[in-house]
């Protein structure tokens, strides 16, 4: 009897952990664990090459690296919520709210997730406190209405991007042109690749009735469009290094123009949707690059 009892106790507590470890992972790929990973890349190579690097062991930083984590994950969440049907078509293998995590729970997450980012934000600082705040709405904003509007939705996952890096320097206030040389690449290389997603998830956005580029304008012109935003985007770089920063030519080359100019060769390319999904993890990988490049500046 007590062996059995021992033996159904033991088959409980097996169940129990791995719902907790499926849970955990469900939780893990919905907010995008390594899409936050990059975020908290940027904020500390910012400090550490932008700012200063005794920063790095700064309390400070870490808290507000925590609120923006917990305000993007949120903003993950609350945009998976909005597009269940959407990504059943576009991405079913990745559909996380109301199967492994309840729509219920979810909603309950990004609640948690956005009180305690502006909370931890506006301990640091009422400006860090009220960009938490307008990012919450931004993003609940954007996952409910703008995602379906053409080019205001890139542009407004863009800019919240870009404010990643632009709080860095609000909190510890060092005024370097350079975090803002960065915040601008951000914005640029993140609009780019919410509108090459635009033209990966086609299909679903199109059954749905959103109003994207990609269905508006079709492929051919929206390429046009990205291709016109990257050459404005470099000369953007370009005058403002020449104007504030002076940074040697091979660093651009090597970190920006030449990963860039694979992106728009490709890009031209590009006529599946597998061939638009690479684009826009390259994209993202030229993010990382930027980043990376802040140790060398």
């Amino acid at each position: 009897m007590l062996s059995r009892y021992l033996c159904y106790s033991d088959n409980t507590m097996q169940a129990a952990i791995a719902r907790v470890k499926d849970f955990t992972a469900s939780l893990l790929r919905l907010t995008r664990v390594w899409n936050l990973l990059i975020i908290a890349l940027a904020q500390y190579f910012t400090a550490a090459y932008l700012v200063d690097e005794d920063v790095v062991l700064n309390p400070r930083l870490a808290l507000l690296t925590v609120s923006t984590l917990l305000v993007a994950a949120a903003g993950y969440i609350i945009n998976d919520y909005y597009d269940v049907k959407i990504d059943l078509i576009n991405k079913p293998d990745r559909v996380v709210v109301g199967r492994s995590i309840g729509r219920r729970y979810a909603l309950l997450l990004h609640s948690v997730f956005s009180v305690a980012g502006i909370a931890i934000g506006t301990y640091l600082s009422l400006w860090i406190g009220a960009v938490n705040l307008f990012s919450v709405w931004l993003l609940w904003l954007y996952s409910n209405t703008l995602k379906r509007k053409p080019f205001v939705g890139n542009v407004a996952v863009a800019l919240l991007t870009g404010l990643s890096i632009l709080v860095v320097d609000a909190l510890f206030y060092p005024h370097h042109s350079l975090i803002w040389i960065y915040a601008l690449f951000a914005f640029f290389m993140t609009l780019v690749r919410e509108i090459v997603k635009d033209m990966e998830d086609l299909k679903g956005d199109n059954t749905f009735g959103c109003r994207t580029l990609p269905i508006l304008l079709g492929i051919r012109r929206t390429k046009a469009i990205i291709f016109l935003i990257l050459i404005v985007f470099l000369t953007s770089v370009v005058v403002l290094n020449r104007s504030y920063t002076q940074l040697p030519l091979y660093y651009f080359v090597l970190f920006l123009f030449a990963p860039v100019s694979l992106l728009a060769i490709w890009l031209l390319r590009a006529d599946m949707k597998k061939e638009f999904t690479w684009i826009s993890t390259f994209c993202k990988v030229i993010l990382v690059l930027g980043i990376i490049s802040m140790a060398f500046v």
